[in-house]
């Protein structure tokens, strides 16, 4: 669920994002499969593999501290220059049942549709929350208002799918 405004930097600076399955457990499964070293989530759970085998704040913080000493500059502008995040929305919509996305018919169209209006310039992620009986909506885009409402027209497909 990270920010497309990530994915971008990374592919500016000539590096790859490779998403998993929502939970660190996921991220770290697929850090060791492909020998990466370093990983994440959006929630801020920073996982070094070099220092430890799941996210820790000491290790987090020492490693941009680190950052900061060898650039010579403080964080305020050192953020400013890694990443322009993209408009981001969540909803989360609690439903009667589960049904795999794909078998409601509603919310599938309605997710096809706006992935298409949004195109590259944006980005649609529709999943069952793993703690909580929620459908989570995210959506991403140039802007704020248009995302928002696209996040809950496809709750409201879901809800129909559901009722």
């Amino acid at each position: 669920m990270s920010n497309l405004g990530l994915e971008r930097a990374l592919t500016g600076i000539g590096a790859r994002l490779v998403r998993t399955a929502v939970g660190d457990r996921y991220v770290v499964e697929e850090m060791r499969r492909g020998g990466y070293r370093f990983g994440g989530e959006q929630s801020g759970h920073l996982i070094f593999l070099d220092h430890a085998s799941t996210g820790d704040g000491i290790v987090a913080a020492l490693q941009v501290l680190a950052v900061m000493v060898r650039e010579q500059r403080p964080l305020s502008e050192l953020s400013r220059t890694v990443m322009t995040r993209v408009p981001q929305v969540l909803e989360g919509v609690t439903l009667k049942a589960r049904r795999p996305i794909e078998e409601m018919p509603s919310l599938s169209s309605a997710l096809s549709s706006h992935e298409q209006a949004l195109g590259a310039e944006g980005r649609i992620l529709v999943r069952w929350s793993g703690t909580e009986p929620k459908l989570r909506v995210m959506v991403e885009g140039p802007d704020e208002g248009r995302i928002r409402e696209i996040a809950l027209l496809l709750c409201d497909a879901a809800r129909a799918d559901l009722s």
